[in-house]
């Protein structure tokens, strides 16, 4: 099975300041919705791993999660995609679990619901908690320069043998070309 991990926020939709709490807070970052269609169309199984402490603030419920949810699998449906599995944290910093990424209980939970092991798996994300995340849990790092990506790619010690992408598009168009 050919697998790739997402994280949502700055990957897949625009990351405000705050926090994404309803549908039309939702605003895709342009191509990374026919990124992922062309993930799916190339045999990819595409799951997302998300922090979405929002929940754990109370600023969102499961239900408004839910609801953003359903707008992004409407637009992918529309370009012939689609996301396969979308695990979340819905803790607040402070609560000490142990599936808010850095720490890899949430990608550990893909590994368990989907009988697939993590070695080599890509996870683009564009954080150092999403490589840190990676790392712990012996998938590949991968790095957008979207959301807080540019930052993070610049920040002194960020890993050299992390792959950095323009977008969730360029990463998408390695990993197909990578699969030929």
């Amino acid at each position: 099975m050919k697998l790739v991990i997402l994280d949502r926020d700055g990957v897949i939709n625009e990351n405000p300041e705050g926090y994404v709490t309803t549908p039309d807070e939702w605003r895709p970052i342009p191509g990374s919705l026919e990124a992922i269609a062309k993930l799916h169309q190339g045999d990819w199984h595409v799951v997302v791993a998300s922090n979405q402490s929002a929940i754990g603030r109370g600023l969102i419920t499961l239900e408004d999660l839910s609801k953003i949810h359903r707008k992004m699998d409407r637009a992918l449906e529309e370009l012939g995609g689609r996301i396969d599995g979308l695990f979340f944290c819905p803790h607040a910093p402070d609560a000490g679990c142990n599936c808010r990424k850095p720490k890899p209980g949430l990608l550990e939970d893909i590994t368990r619901r989907l009988h697939a092991e993590l070695g080599g798996v890509p996870f683009i994300g564009d954080t150092q908690k999403d490589v840190d995340a990676a790392r712990a849990a012996g998938a590949q790092a991968m790095l957008v320069r979207t959301g807080k990506g540019e930052a993070t790619s610049k920040t002194a010690g960020f890993p050299k043998d992390v792959p950095v992408f323009k977008n969730l598009a360029e990463a998408a168009d390695s990993l197909l070309a990578e699969a030929q």
